[in-house]
């Protein structure tokens, strides 16, 4: 997909601990969805590694479930085991204390 002419490519952008932390607080509108597992989503999409890193540590350290299901009863390690980019989060869930997905796990 070419980059349209209008809009700047933004490179190395900067995750400072405020803005990382802010994930935490994200609201889930979904009545069906936990709300640990929207925020671990949305963090999951939006960071690199190394940011997510940090949020794990965050959201570990605020009590939260890093074994929440989504609607489908899955979590978010299991899930993202069948993506192109996904072995480094789930290492980082993993490290994070997280339940590692089952060999052979299907999203």
């Amino acid at each position: 997909m070419a980059s349209r002419p209008d809009k700047q490519q933004i490179i190395d952008e900067v995750w400072d601990d405020a803005r990382v932390e802010s994930f935490l607080h994200r609201r889930c509108h979904e009545e069906d969805l936990d709300a640990d597992f929207f925020v671990l989503w949305q963090a999951y999409q939006s960071m690199r590694e190394g940011d997510f890193r940090r949020f794990l540590r965050m959201f570990v350290a605020a009590g939260r479930n890093l074994d929440a299901v989504n609607e489908h009863g899955e979590t978010l390690a299991t899930m993202i085991s069948t993506h192109r980019h996904g072995a480094p989060f789930i290492d980082a869930l993993v490290a994070a204390g997280a339940t590692a997905p089952a060999k052979g796990a299907s999203a």
